[in-house]
């Protein structure tokens, strides 16, 4: 008599794997925002005990997936603090990808190796893949590219690589925000950047300097400032930087929306009032810049518009008889105009602030 071998279930590779069922059956249908390490664990635990997957019912030709890597490399920038740009992101990308008949897939990689992150995508069987270039170096676009599989970035844009990308147009919007700062009368404004390495905070320095020199307005070496990219950092360091500067400028154009209310809660504290004293335009136009006081002017780019664009890159690339050349595309913003960078007679008519030693 042949004893046959009971099949390992999902239950049992939970067991072993020290992991709820949930979360087993999530890595084993390689879906969830599941950590890159307990994916492998399962992963092995179900080799091991020689599971066989469930043959699926439908057809492999009728599931068409793409999958969306929410890529942290560091998280200064992807974090709590963005993830309404990011859900934005995949709602244009759901809606997109839902109307030409993919199913999209998002998996969030948070401090993970690329490296592991191509492993992970090897055996996802998905068509495409549009990853979030944020925290992406150069190196890390390339090292992507090599996974062989039609791939779109978004949030970053890098010339000189061979690599398909649907980015906002930093420099025209930067433009559009010096323009109406000197429009409204402004004489000398100031940049808050940060050293954070994302290739969109270095896009919106280069633009502001560029546009600077074109629009021939004047900007003090003292009111260029470098401040960490998370609200407790954006507002410590702006304090640390204002208490060792000498004046300021009328108004500051900020590198995102986080680094400006954090700039603002630091010239509050300082006693200065905004917009009277102090004009202040931020870039992102998060939920959090209309309820500020006063509310933020800053920067509206449509990152619906944004993943819907990625999708159909992607698809146009995944459904192309041959090869073509690598797609850039540059969506352009619109400047929200708010309390905080609303000009002031008063306040244009005074001298620059100067900052008590």
């Amino acid at each position: 008599m042949v004893t046959r071998t009971k099949k390992s279930t999902v239950r049992e590779i939970a067991r072993v794997a020290g992991v709820s069922p949930t979360t087993a059956s999530l890595v084993l249908n390689r879906k969830g925002q599941i950590s890159a390490a307990t994916r492998s664990h399962v992963l092995e635990v179900a080799a091991t005990l020689e599971f066989t997957p469930r043959p699926s019912r439908k057809r492999p030709d009728s599931v068409k997936s793409i999958q969306f890597l929410k890529i942290a490399k560091h998280g200064n920038t992807v974090n709590r603090d963005h993830n309404h740009f990011i859900s934005d992101y995949i709602d244009g990308m759901s809606e997109e990808a839902s109307r030409r008949g993919y199913k999209l897939q998002v998996i969030s990689h948070e401090l993970t190796p690329i490296s592991t992150i191509l492993d992970l995508l090897s055996g996802s069987g998905a068509r495409g893949v549009i990853a979030l270039g944020t925290e992406l170096s150069e190196s890390d676009v390339r090292l992507i590219q090599s996974c062989a599989l039609p791939t779109v970035f978004i949030d970053t844009f890098y010339d000189g690589i061979e690599a398909n990308f649907v980015d906002m147009n930093n420099y025209d919007t930067v433009h559009k925000v010096l323009s109406y700062l000197k429009g409204q009368g402004f004489r000398e404004i100031g940049f808050v950047g940060s050293d954070v390495k994302t290739e969109n905070f270095s896009l919106r320095r280069e633009a502001f300097f560029r546009s600077v020199e074109i629009l021939g307005l004047k900007v003090a070496k003292a009111h260029v400032l470098s401040i960490g990219s998370t609200l407790h950092d954006a507002h410590r360091d702006s304090l640390e930087a204002l208490a060792g500067a000498k004046g300021l400028a009328q108004a500051y154009f900020c590198a995102n929306d986080v680094m400006a209310l954090g700039f603002i809660r630091a010239l509050k504290e300082m006693g200065l009032g905004i917009p009277d004293d102090v004009a202040v335009v931020g870039f992102d136009n998060l939920p959090m810049s209309t309820i500020v006081e006063p509310p933020l002017t800053t920067v509206d780019v449509s990152k619906r518009r944004i993943g819907g664009l990625a999708v159909g890159l992607l698809h146009d690339i995944m459904t192309a008889p041959h090869s073509s050349p690598p797609v850039k595309i540059l969506v352009g913003a619109e400047l929200v105009v708010r309390s905080s960078a609303k000009p002031s007679r008063e306040r244009q008519d005074k001298p620059l602030i100067a900052l008590e030693d």
